[in-house]
């Protein structure tokens, strides 16, 4: 037998059932708050996000979040609030006395770490310096911002509302106000892109030196203008060009992928929110159309708050939950483990298997063992993770623990 398998039979066999999905109080979370509002929405964009009113109901907006907090209190309660993450939409649309007002109540109403993790996304075509500061002396830790490229016929064609000039005036105003943790997202892949366009772009993007980087390929979502109409993208082979240029510039720079799209400087420098959810831990989502998934006696269960925003507010104003919920079968849930853990490049442990999924290790030994032998996964410091080979076709890796109906 391959010493791959054998490590792998050898995890299975020491391990032992869990005696349940229920979360220990000492475990872990994280909040994700979604404000729903963009200034235009991007044609390639299928989040949740509206154009925004004349006047964003600001106030009364917050004050649901700040409900849905109340409300949820009991079921987190005294479990670590390890990180809170503001998206959209676009969060730098609210002003920092918002953003000071939800981050107050996360405080009230839950076990906040000492060390949390407080993110928002920005927009650089809604940057402001005294608005940045504000976030900063709001308690946000973290700021992410919109770049997506730093070539202006480029942002046009992806119907961005900001200029590459605004992009770097953006990032040094996070760094004037304090900013000790930045992120920039960037894409490749885009509409008339070439190979040299890619490079200028992360060079650019490199030379800022933040600790973290989001690096993904523009894909064509369903139900989004550019998937009716798609635009003129680079071919396969630009596009693995680009991809083999970009692995080997952030590894010059000193960024570990952590990630299939992530790279920091450090694992210190992971996004701690987004670890949470790829190792498949419990979150909470407040705000219209925000997921949440998180362990009880009963089992694993989801939420899924109300789209628009207008009904949402409707709904928790009038004191109904606004939200549906449902438990999640025994497949759903190792799909979905497996669909998150194996985005890492460190993968996973058994017992974390076992903790997150209430499954014995035993159950997936068999599945485990064929895609070793394929080739795909191997075992690493006691860690499951996907091989090179595995990690270029991730989706098809993944597709092995669908769950027999979404596979018929």
């Amino acid at each position: 037998m391959p010493e791959t398998q054998t490590h792998v039979m050898m995890a299975a066999m020491l391990l032992h059932p869990n005696d349940g999905t229920s979360p220990s109080a000492q475990e872990e979370w994280g909040l994700y708050i979604h404000l729903p509002w963009c200034v235009r929405k991007c044609p390639y964009c299928d989040f949740n996000s509206h154009r925004v009113p004349e006047h964003i109901p600001e106030t009364r907006y917050v004050t649901a979040l700040c409900q849905e907090m109340e409300r949820a209190s009991p079921r987190f309660q005294n479990r670590p609030l390890v990180s809170i993450f503001l998206g959209g939409g676009t969060p730098s649309l609210f002003s920092p006395v918002a953003i000071e007002r939800i981050l107050k109540q996360a405080r009230q109403s839950f076990s906040v770490a000492t060390d949390i993790e407080v993110t928002i996304e920005a927009n650089p075509g809604t940057a402001e310096a005294e608005r940045f500061k504000g976030y900063r002396d709001a308690g946000v830790t973290r700021l992410s911002l919109g770049v997506q490229s730093f070539d202006n016929e480029r942002l046009l064609a992806l119907g961005r509302i900001h200029t590459a000039e605004q992009a770097r005036a953006a990032y040094r105003m996070g760094r004037d106000a304090g900013f000790l943790a930045i992120n920039v997202d960037l894409m490749y892949g885009l509409p008339g892109q070439t190979l040299m366009g890619a490079q200028s772009d992360l060079a650019e993007a490199l030379d800022f030196a933040p600790e973290h980087l989001s690096y993904y390929q523009l894909t064509l979502e369903e139900g989004t203008p550019f998937f009716r109409r798609p635009p003129m993208r680079p071919d396969e082979t630009v596009l693995t060009y680009i991809e083999d240029m970009a692995w080997a510039r952030f590894a010059a720079a000193g960024y570990e992928r952590y990630e299939v799209s992530a790279y920091s400087k450090g694992i210190r420098n992971a996004c701690r929110h987004n670890l949470g959810y790829w190792r498949y831990k419990d979150y909470l989502g407040i705000g219209a159309g925000a997921h949440s998934k998180f362990r009880d006696p009963d089992g694993t269960r989801r939420q899924i708050r109300t789209r628009f925003p207008a009904s949402y507010l409707a709904a928790i104003e009038s004191n109904q939950t606004g939200y549906e919920e449902r438990q999640l079968d025994q497949a759903e849930i190792r799909f979905e483990f497996f669909l998150n853990a194996l985005r890492l490049r460190e993968g996973f442990s058994p017992e974390l298997y076992q903790q997150q999924t209430g499954e014995t290790f035993t159950s997936i030994a068999g599945m485990l063992r064929e895609l070793t032998d394929l080739g795909l996964l191997e075992v690493a410091d006691h860690n499951i993770r996907a091989t090179g080979r595995g990690y270029a076709i991730l989706d098809d890796v993944v597709a092995y623990f669908l769950p027999p109906q979404a596979t018929g």
